[in-house]
């Protein structure tokens, strides 16, 4: 024989219920033996209680009466259940009179959700041919007097099950009502939470059956619950310890007490799917799995309670005092961390119970509170229990450290003794994001990382498009999946959770929203995303200002906007303290090098002690263009501007290149790499643009480019044999002062020299350092262009994506 249970949501209407009396039509006419155990229709069970609670307060019910009605009698003959509904009626009515009733009338009220349930099933089975039998579980299992949570009374109930089924079998469905019992006095009982699990249980335990199959809305155990973790993969088998282990911890589809009658007896346990027939589920067997970790398993509702006194410290019997007092109230305690510097003991209940315990704790050690041995009772309320089975503690660290890279701090951890669960409490706030960060850094499955990219201007625009080309690939090469949920420019936005594709360019501009920097963070933190990055390609003042709030809800930061990293001393500081407080990353390597590796060698030489002596280079790639070309051929300084602004090499307008502000801002971010305190007005910056053009529109300045040629052309023709002119940036002086001389101007160089063999639009930096004397460590290549700089930072974004 077979033992068939299905859940409440499996026999809701429409599709739930049509799909169960397909299951059982199918196993009888295999002539398959069977047993059916239900639960409560739909969400009976809660919407009972329900009622009953505004009964016993005097509130109205009577719409909430009605709906309860209709809903469980809309597929059925009429008359089937008047007599429930009207011993229903008649309890509610006699609760608002009273205004009180006791665990036995809720108990009696419970279970009619059930009742109502096998009748229904029953009927309609009949309907469809079946030979069916409704079978009243009250008169089978007997157990104790405790009503909500009664105990069965093994010898009497096996006998009376074995008799019933002896009467009954054959071809006949047993429909048998799940939850519910009756004690020796024939007092409706129930048997606790998801007890229809336990009558399924006990019924093939005594009837010897050869396996439980449990029908429910998801397809078996998954490794996290599906519902809030969309990569949650299915568990095709698991062990009788292990289910114990998950049942203990809180999965909702097997109850703790479920295992038990079934490993007495070896007997399968299969998880399946209402919805999903085909899917084998998960079975669940005597026979032991793979050792590792399976599944995050979920206590929600949870209240943690923390018990402090100094005056407690290696006192006796503490311990049994709080757990003694907590018993006897029938409180249940799900974790517990103990504290040694100063005595505490922090523990977690369920939230219905949480009063009450503070309440009896308060009376417990309402003397150790006068004597100040105890002095602070804290309850904290909206907290959630993650367990993390098979975890073994060493190498618990892995997906400890990914929660607190994404700031969410546990309240209280415990492992188990045998090592092989470790249990986390979190702010029922933080749970979805939790379990999803966890679930990454645990099964392997790609690890996102969600992008906030903030301009989509040339660099912008071609980070985007290298991001979107590349996704596949790095998803498949590092396990790594990028994910842009917002592109923004400093006007409207474009938001999307689920990542925004190849048609960036028209949501903007069809969809795209008025913003501010909080809808963003809202946004991520109403859609529980994790891993965050803000990236910043804007050349805006104003946008840095919101690093430090980003930085506090839990982005990391990727710019190629150097102007952060160029504002006074105090606020470059500040925003590396918020960076520490919060455990996050700012990377700015295009800052200076575009897609050059020179700011991480330079963090590198420095953290290793190497003293660095001296810093010159041309900084700029598009004035390096200019100089170069200026010097190796025969043409006017205003031809060669002409020539670099055509070929996208300079801003749009091209005095922010000749001023030299760029070249200085550069250079002063390499000072501070140094720890060098320099502002940026001690900058010596050597300004190419006469007073006459530096103010006015571009357009004028552009239609006057000519009479730069004279000054530039004597400049030009001065310079000693074999020299060449070069834009350059220098730090010098004794750096391992508070500050450094930090020069930006032209120089003729010999064109043998490094920086005399530049080409193109290139950029070099020469690093002098003590260790390597007169021999300076070089870095060359491509120091402008979009494409460019937009590498430096897609690598900024994978170095950050890759760490921890």
């Amino acid at each position: 024989m077979k033992i068939l249970k299905f859940g409440g949501k499996s026999l809701a209407n429409g599709e739930g219920i049509n799909a169960v009396l397909s299951i059982i039509a199918e196993c009888a006419h295999k002539k398959e033996q069977i047993a059916v155990v239900l639960s409560g229709r739909g969400n009976a069970t809660n919407e009972l209680e329900k009622i009953l609670d505004k009964a016993v307060k005097g509130d109205d019910y009577k719409n909430d009466w009605e709906c309860f009605k209709t809903y469980q009698n809309i597929i059925l003959d009429e008359e089937l259940l008047v007599e429930d509904f009207q011993l229903l009626q008649r309890i509610f009515d006699g609760v608002q009179l009273l205004g009180d009733y006791s665990e036995r009338i809720k108990d009696q009220v419970l279970s009619l959700g059930e009742v109502i349930s096998a009748k229904t099933v029953t009927f309609l089975l009949k309907e469809r041919a079946i030979n069916a039998n409704y079978t009243d579980s009250r008169l089978l299992i007997k157990t104790d007097a405790r009503f909500g949570e009664a105990q069965p009374l093994d010898a009497i109930s096996k006998s009376n099950v074995l008799q019933h089924f002896k009467q009954y079998n054959g071809t006949t469905v047993n429909v048998v009502t799940g939850f519910i019992a009756s004690s020796v006095n024939n007092d409706t009982t129930t048997l606790g939470r998801n007890g229809s699990n336990y009558t399924a249980s006990l019924l093939a335990n005594y009837l010897d059956a050869e396996e439980l199959q449990n029908y429910t809305h998801v397809s078996g155990i998954y490794t996290a619950n599906p519902e809030l973790v969309a990569d949650a993969q299915q568990i095709d088998q698991l062990s009788f310890a292990e289910a114990n282990e998950l049942a203990s911890f809180g999965t909702d589809i097997l109850h703790a007490k479920t295992i038990i009658p079934l490993l007495n007896k070896s007997i399968p346990l299969r998880i399946l799917n209402t919805f999903d027939p085909s899917n084998k589920g998960t079975l669940i067997t005597a026979a032991q799995s793979n050792t590792g970790i399976k599944t995050l398993s979920v206590i929600e509702d949870m209240t943690l309670i923390n018990l402090e006194g100094r005056g407690l410290l290696h006192k006796v019997g503490v311990d049994a005092r709080i757990f003694k007092v907590l018993a006897a109230e029938n409180i249940s305690v799900s974790l517990v961390s103990q504290g040694s510097s100063e005595r505490s003991i922090g523990f977690a209940v369920k939230t219905n119970k949480a009063h009450q315990a503070a309440t009896v704790l308060e009376k417990e050690f309402e003397s150790d509170f006068y004597k100040r041995d105890v002095h602070k009772i804290t309850v904290e309320k909206d907290v959630s229990v993650i367990s993390i089975i098979g975890q073994q503690l060493s190498t618990f660290h892995k997906p400890y450290t990914a929660l607190i890279k994404n700031q969410i701090t546990p309240l209280l951890f415990s492992n188990t003794l045998a090592g092989s669960t470790v249990s986390l409490v979190v702010k029922s706030n933080e749970l979805h994001k939790a379990l999803n960060v966890m679930h990454s850094e645990i099964f392997g499955v790609a690890k996102k990382i969600n992008l906030a990219i903030f301009g989509h201007g040339l660099v912008g625009g071609a980070l985007i498009n290298q991001i979107l080309g590349s996704t596949k690939e790095i998803q498949k090469r590092k396990g790594i999946s990028l994910n842009i949920i917002a592109i923004a420019n400093s006007t409207k936005i474009v938001l999307d959770k689920h990542g925004i594709e190849e048609n960036w360019k028209t949501r903007i501009k069809n969809d795209g929203r008025s913003y501010s920097v909080t809808d963003v963070i809202e946004y991520a933190k109403k859609h529980h995303l994790a891993n965050l990055i803000a990236i910043d390609n804007t050349a805006s003042k104003i946008f840095t200002n919101h690093y430090e709030q980003l930085v506090c809800n839990g982005f990391d930061l990727v710019s190629s906007n150097k102007i952060a990293n160029t504002l006074s001393f105090d606020s470059y500081r500040k925003l590396r303290q918020i960076l520490e407080e919060n455990q996050k990353q700012y990377r700015y390597e295009t800052n200076v090098g575009a897609g050059l590796p020179l700011i991480d060698t330079l963090k590198l030489l420095h953290l290793s002690g190497e003293n660095i002596t001296r810093i010159k280079g041309v900084f700029s790639g598009s004035l390096s263009y200019l100089f170069n070309t200026y010097s190796s051929q025969d043409k006017s300084f205003s031809t060669v501007l002409q020539e670099a602004i055509d070929n996208g090499f300079t801003e749009p307008d091209p005095r922010e290149d000749l001023s030299g502000n760029d070249v200085g801002r550069k250079l002063l971010i390499l000072a501070r790499e140094l720890d060098l305190h320099n502002e940026l007005d001690e900058v010596l910056i050597e300004n190419l643009i006469p007073e006459s053009l530096r103010g006015g529109e571009v357009l004028d300045f552009l239609s006057n480019l000519h009479t730069l040629d004279a000054e530039f052309a004597k400049i030009k023709n001065d310079q000693k044999k074999e020299h060449v002119l070069r834009y350059v940036g220098e730090l010098h002086g004794d750096l391992s002062r508070e500050k450094g001389i930090l020069e930006v101007k032209l120089v003729s160089v010999p064109v043998q020299s490094a920086l005399g063999q530049v080409k193109g639009s290139d950029s070099i930096f020469e690093i002098f350092t003590e260790s390597y004397g007169d021999q300076p460590i070089v870095i060359q290549g491509a120091g402008a262009g979009a494409s460019v700089t937009a590498r430096g930072v897609f690598g900024d974004i994978l170095r950050l994506a890759e760490r921890g």
